[in-house]
């Protein structure tokens, strides 16, 4: 015989799968994934416990006034002035979501469907600013409206993303200089 008719001649079963193995290691895997969540959660609820010397967010009032700018878009979230990796979580400021802000005397009101509104007084207002980035979001050089405010004894950055960017440079205008009207034709002083 030749050597590959002997090959084949040999019983030789195939491998069979360890299902016990295999489910072994998926169910590992499982519970390191939901133990890593647990973790991050965690760490959320201590960054919050942490935060909590800051006060209640002022809420938008009834009658807010006159709108002087409105804004559609995305909130990013809010952190200590100046170090833009501080993410500050109390009070549901660090909850990402869609917000339609509205300029009036009284302040800039941030209303966010599936978030906690809150009122950001015109007294509290300290700057406005284009940058790159804020917590967990970057993007390209003034793609990000930061508005600066205190809030209890801290400086707060709070980061807003339009749904068209061109809006950015009114309103850091406007909150840079509010003795200045915007009108459609252009600032007017």
């Amino acid at each position: 015989m030749t050597p590959l008719v002997l090959l084949a001649a040999e019983p030789k079963s195939a491998e069979v799968t360890d299902w016990a193995g295999r489910l072994g290691w998926v169910a590992g895997l499982l519970l390191f994934v939901v133990f890593v969540y647990w973790l991050m959660r965690q760490g959320w609820k201590w960054r919050g416990s942490l935060q909590s010397d800051l006060p209640p967010l002022p809420e938008v009032p009834e009658a807010p006034g006159a709108a002087r700018l409105t804004l559609s878009g995305r909130y990013h979230g809010s952190t200590t002035a100046g170090q833009w990796l501080d993410r500050i979580v109390a009070h549901g400021l660090g909850t990402r979501s869609r917000a339609e802000l509205t300029l009036t005397d009284a302040g800039i009101s941030v209303v966010r469907p599936g978030a906690n509104d809150f009122l950001i007084p015109a007294g509290a207002l300290r700057e406005a600013r284009l940058d790159k980035g804020i917590a967990g979001k970057v993007l390209t050089e003034g793609g990000l409206l930061v508005v600066t405010w205190a809030h209890g004894d801290k400086l707060l950055d709070s980061g807003f993303r339009s749904d068209r960017a061109a809006e950015h440079a009114a309103w850091v205008e406007a909150l840079t200089h509010p003795n200045t009207a915007s009108t459609t034709e252009g600032i007017a002083r």
